[in-house]
């Protein structure tokens, strides 16, 4: 008892602790045109990661968030990677969904070598986005991976 009482005496003494107030917010850098207005389907979702994908050189792996009509409202490059690898944690991919109010989400990435084939990891980060998505409530409807002119939809192989 009375080691308690002691250390409850030292953190009296602490001093205050200054906390920010913070707001958060999106910053619109740039626009595309969609042609479609909503995805409806794994093409649909390969069109508009390629018209943002087309010609990177590193990986680049983006979140589009969708509306209630699955209409894009937003794109958020999530990380750059090097030629071959990306690091991507749930809580970065959800962020700006969140912030876009998004019912649901598809990522996308493009593999520079132009051959779609996904890898252990991307199958890995699409499960892990899907379970994280069920918690939080925004969908993952697809994760498509972008080659040259051409792309895998882990939906269609089963992972969302």
């Amino acid at each position: 008892m009375t080691q308690q009482i002691s250390l409850f005496e030292k953190r009296e003494k602490l001093p205050a602790k200054r906390i920010n107030i913070v707001s958060l917010k999106l910053v619109k850098e740039s626009s595309l045109l969609y042609k479609e207005r909503s995805v409806r389907s794994p093409e649909d979702g390969y069109e508009l990661m390629r018209l943002f994908l087309a010609d990177k050189d590193r990986e680049h792996f983006i979140v589009a968030s969708l509306d209630t009509k699955n209409q894009p409202v937003s794109i958020n490059v999530c990380h750059i990677g090097s030629l071959n690898a990306s690091i991507v944690h749930p809580r970065e991919v959800m962020k700006s969904a969140i912030l876009s109010n998004a019912a649901s989400i598809i990522c996308g990435h493009n593999h520079p070598s132009g051959k779609p084939e996904p890898s252990k990891e991307d199958i890995e980060v699409t499960k892990r986005l899907v379970e994280a998505g069920k918690i939080i409530g925004i969908d993952v409807l697809d994760h498509i991976i972008v080659g040259d002119n051409t792309f895998v939809s882990l939906k269609e192989k089963g992972y969302c």
